[in-house]
């Protein structure tokens, strides 16, 4: 019998960042989501380093480590990591079901792969109603424009014409 994981697909998009151009999680966020130790996770990949190249994961920088820390606001003192952090791109992640063979794994990993597939799916209609609204401004803008020229003329006051005076006129009128 499958063990039901639930984990919220909104805690998940949360952990994913965007580093070096790839959506990554970082492995102490992956270690809370297979309930497992950050250094028991990175000691199974590092037996496995073979299956795991640099476009499925990735050591950040001191300076990538030092901008996350400040961003969230994690200590940088004494105490917490004593090395920088590995990021796993999407198929790294995949292929870390590989790797820890628990069930609750599978179902974590399960889990994941439809957080990424969401957020793709996110991406591409923002991307695709960017480029309606796009066409829409273009259409839209020589019409209006034409409807601004009308509207310009008509806030333009005529000139008054002088009126002919027949017969006497008041010195205030002159």
């Amino acid at each position: 019998m499958t063990e039901q994981i639930l984990i919220p697909v909104e805690r998940i998009e949360r952990a994913i960042l965007a580093l070096r151009g790839n959506r990554v999680l970082l492995d102490a966020d992956l270690a809370v989501l297979y309930g497992v130790e950050t250094k028991a996770l990175n000691r199974a990949v590092l037996r496995n380093r073979e299956r795991f190249p640099a476009d499925f994961m990735f050591q950040l920088t001191e300076e990538e480590a030092a901008a996350l820390r400040c961003h969230f606001g994690t200590s940088n003192g004494r105490g917490g990591r004593r090395y920088l952090p590995y990021a796993f791109t999407e198929q790294g992640i995949a292929m870390l079901s590989s790797v820890l063979r628990s069930p609750r794994a599978v179902q974590v990993n399960i889990e994941i792969m439809r957080a990424f597939v969401r957020l793709r799916q996110m991406l591409q209609s923002n991307a695709d109603l960017s480029r309606k609204l796009a066409v829409l401004e273009k259409k839209y803008d020589a019409q209006f424009k034409i409807v601004f020229d009308a509207i310009r003329e008509l806030m333009v006051q005529p000139k008054p014409k002088k009126k002919e005076i027949i017969g006497f006129a008041r010195r205030e009128d002159k």
